[in-house]
């Protein structure tokens, strides 16, 4: 089977290195950068823009591509899905419209709205910053103001976070209008507060399998301080749960993405097919922060690393709309994966700089290597603006991960990178535990 994966980050090398262990799977590649795991993978690479829908279609019918897994929601949003299933070639991915979930953040409150999704947030759309400013000073309590459209992950501010007070928040909102980010129209939600959590699903149209629940960091420094990032990294449970998450309350979580995937049909005539994303808030209750229509990254690592099925049949499943739980398992293990990322990332990137990786040494400790927003040039690896390697630790315990994977990412060197190595570690989920128990009065 031929299989087109369109993404070069550490989320679609993972997907790359998922479908390769079916034996029948041709791969093919197209990326923006020059990412060397998915490179090695692949029968032939298209460097191009993953948006540039043209060039990727032809592409795929030159080299008679079968089925495309979409790794990114730019190319998503912008219609890759609807181009290929134009010509026959199958998606794991939805069309532009059922991609509109994660595109638009005022189409996902709109519609849970509309169908009464549980979860959702308080909320109102504005494109006069006048009107946002006053329903803001009118807001009983702290906002959180986001851009409708797609901002890479970093265009929420919080009030109580990125954004001292209303005065600031009103500010932003101004800001996200007049200087047109994302779309410029601005959601104004009220502000969740506790700890948030990932469940991913894969599905086929109408069938909903869900994975394991995976915890983000996206702040960008130790002790989740700092701004906000793409995600730093993540971590998952052997149960398939988190140290604050009970059974209940995952399942609240696939219930939601049930009911979405069924509303999502109900709007647009359609069925979903690909990956959905839920972004959770476990506070006094548990809200819907936002959907993504692709895996999270950096969620996908936990997950794909985890996953026993065959990835190849599952994806060709969600395409065919044949998917159900007996076609997909998961080990029963903890996984922690840490990014190297180049200093001042998410805000003030270091140049582009060499940085030095011991592949052999990263396998000896046990750990997975996932290169993420790199070059590969006469043979050596050169940072970008964005996420450099993931590596994965996986044990039977989150502690045994994380050591795993803090002892792999020493054998990644260069003078201006850093990682979080507190992420996974004991200390900080215990800190998450009481801040979050306290909240509840607990």
């Amino acid at each position: 089977m031929k299989v087109l994966v369109v993404g070069g980050g550490a989320r679609e090398h993972a997907i790359a290195e998922a479908l390769k262990r079916s034996p029948q799977v041709e791969l093919y590649s197209a990326m923006s950068n020059a990412n060397p795991g998915i490179k090695r993978l692949s029968e032939e690479v298209l460097r191009a823009k993953e948006t540039d829908i043209e060039a990727i279609k032809k592409f795929a019918l030159k080299n008679n591509i079968e089925l495309a897994v979409i790794g990114p929601e730019a190319p998503l949003c912008a219609g890759l899905a609807d181009a290929l299933l134009g010509e026959g070639i199958a998606c794991v991915g939805p069309r532009k419209a059922l991609a509109m979930v994660e595109c638009s953040k005022e189409f996902c409150r709109n519609l849970m709205a509309k169908y009464r999704i549980p979860g959702s947030l308080t909320y109102a759309t504005f494109d006069d910053a006048k009107e946002a400013a006053s329903y803001i000073d009118a807001f009983d309590g702290d906002v959180a103001v986001k851009p409708v459209g797609l901002t890479g992950g970093k265009g929420v501010k919080v009030v109580g976070e990125q954004l001292k007070d209303k005065k600031e928040a009103k500010a932003y909102a101004r800001e996200v209008i007049e200087r047109g980010i994302g779309g410029g129209k601005v959601v104004i939600e009220e502000r969740a507060l506790g700890e948030e959590f990932t469940v991913q699903a894969f599905v086929d149209g109408r069938n909903v399998i869900a994975m394991p629940a995976v915890q983000d960091h996206k702040r960008a420094f130790e002790g989740d301080k700092g701004h906000n990032t793409g995600g730093m990294g993540s971590y998952s449970q052997s149960d398939g749960l988190l140290p604050f998450l009970t059974e209940d309350d995952y399942s609240f979580a696939v219930e939601v993405i049930r009911k979405t995937v069924a509303a999502l049909r109900e709007e647009t005539g359609e069925g979903y097919k690909g990956i959905l994303y839920g972004q959770f808030m476990k506070g006094k209750e548990i809200k819907l922060i936002e959907f993504n229509c692709r895996f999270g990254d950096p969620e996908a690592m936990n997950v794909l690393t985890l996953l026993e099925s065959d990835f190849a049949e599952i994806c060709a499943r969600i395409a065919e709309g044949t998917l159900s739980g007996k076609h997909v398992s998961f080990a029963k293990l903890a996984s922690v994966c840490k990014y190297v990322v180049p200093k001042g990332y998410g805000v003030n990137p270091a140049p582009p700089a060499k940085i030095s990786i011991d592949e052999e040494a990263i396998k000896r400790e046990g750990a997975t290597l996932y290169y993420a927003a790199v070059n590969e040039e006469n043979g050596e690896i050169y940072t970008t603006t964005s996420r450099s390697v993931a590596v994965v630790g996986v044990a039977e315990s989150i502690a045994e991960a994380e050591a795993i994977a803090e002892r792999a990412i020493g054998h990644i060197k260069g003078e201006h990178i850093y990682h979080r190595s507190d992420i996974g570690k004991q200390e900080l989920i215990e800190a998450k535990l009481a801040r979050l128990k306290a909240l509840r009065g607990e």
